[in-house]
């Protein structure tokens, strides 16, 4: 059985939910596998890489960049059903804690890892990455992958972050980076379209992001725009989304597809044609708590 032990769900946190639920099925048939339960984008480093293979390849740079080893206890914040935290656990034998704030995922990744004889490592939990419950001190790291996208207030995810981190603790995170606050209202209607329809409030500028990570205490941090290695990923997508826009458009017209997933698919045009004009880019990025605070 889940823990739920989220009180007072916000409509916020309900729009999240409620995308979840609805684009789980176009996520199964068009984007992950049984074996990867992966939904973010994959890395590709000698472009050669299957879809599959590129999706896991994204789970070993991040563990690289932070340090992962068998040793660490990681918190995946935003961890879907559970992709990355499977991963983590079968590859690196490390103790991990996925949280997400949608029920459903908590069930599919909890019966997988009980699957996989995964069990002893991997527990998962319905939470809220910025309100978690759990101990200060925690975690060694604290790992979000395309999840802080839907915070509304990604200063209270570095918070909390911060808090339950042990001294010289780390966080590692890929995410969509907006280029700049200083663009047409035309381009921000884009930005905004692909945000409404992927129940994301908004995408924080490097500086935005950098200055909230400061102001939580977070000293060393270290980014890098690898839109270059997920592009053949995102370039997938899109394609997708073209191929299947006039069955879309036909099945909810019929109404037998609702606007939740008729606005995922429309996002997913939006944010390429956003990524063209090079209103986002892709980011990984870490951070690390200092092992004294004054």
């Amino acid at each position: 059985m889940s823990e739920v032990l989220i009180q007072n769900v916000t409509d916020h946190q309900k729009s999240v939910i409620s995308y979840y639920d609805n684009t789980w099925l176009d996520y199964r048939a068009l984007w992950m596998n049984k074996k990867d339960r992966a939904i973010h984008f994959g890395y590709y480093d000698t472009f050669s890489e299957t879809h599959a293979e590129s999706l896991n390849k994204l789970n070993s740079i991040m563990c690289q960049k932070a340090g992962v080893t068998s040793s660490s206890k990681v918190l995946d914040a935003g961890c879907g059903q559970g992709g990355s935290a499977l991963w983590m656990a079968e590859h690196i034998n490390v103790q991990v804690t996925g949280i997400t704030l949608v029920p459903h995922q908590v069930e599919i990744a909890t019966r997988e890892a009980r699957k996989r004889g995964l069990s002893d490592k991997v527990k998962f939990y319905q939470k809220d990455y910025t309100v978690t419950g759990f101990e200060s001190n925690s975690f060694d790291i604290v790992w979000a992958c395309e999840s802080l996208c839907h915070a509304l207030d990604k200063y209270s995810f570095y918070q909390e972050a911060f808090r339950i981190l042990k001294p010289g603790g780390k966080i590692i995170i890929a995410e969509y980076i907006r280029a700049s606050r200083e663009t047409s209202p035309e381009n921000e209607a884009i930005l905004h379209h692909w945000c409404k329809g992927w129940s994301m409030p908004d995408l924080g500028t490097w500086e935005e992001h950098s200055n909230k990570m400061t102001v939580a205490g977070f000293q060393n941090i270290s980014e890098e725009n690898i839109t270059a290695n997920v592009k053949p990923s995102l370039n997938r997508l899109y394609k997708m989304s073209v191929r299947y826009l006039t069955l879309g458009k036909l099945l909810y017209f019929l109404k037998i597809r609702n606007s939740v997933k008729h606005g995922n698919h429309l996002a997913s045009l939006s944010q390429y044609e956003a990524l063209t004009k090079k209103l986002w880019y892709y980011c990984l990025y870490s951070a690390e708590k200092p092992i004294s605070i004054q």
